[in-house]
């Protein structure tokens, strides 16, 4: 029994796992609509100006679009790794449930 309350806990550890990476996932994918918004807009427009600290600077469009798509570059590779580490914990999850299941079913026939 007191393997079973081990194995409950781990599940619940690894769901509290799951959600973290899909909420920083999320804020990757906003990240990533804000900056694909901000590469439309510089389509369209001859000057850019570029945020430092507190102030709006005028920068070449070139290069903030550089800057941009190497942002967006980098910030896809993120939200990849954090579905691949969801899906390894989802699984790791689902095999936890199993064996759980499997136990106390042992332990209510036997």
């Amino acid at each position: 029994m007191a393997e079973d309350e081990q194995k409950i806990n781990q599940l619940q550890l690894l769901e509290q796992n799951i959600q973290n990476l899909s909420l920083q996932r999320q804020q990757f994918q906003a990240q990533l609509i804000e900056i694909e918004n901000a590469l439309k807009e510089l389509e369209t427009t001859t000057e850019a100006y570029k945020i430092i600290s507190n102030i709006m600077v005028l920068t070449k469009k070139e290069d903030l679009t550089k800057e941009l798509k190497q942002r967006k570059e980098v910030t896809e590779i993120r939200i990849k790794n954090f579905e691949k580490q969801e899906e390894q914990l989802r699984s790791k999850a689902k095999d936890l449930q199993k064996e759980i299941l499997s136990s106390m079913k042992k332990e209510k026939n036997g």
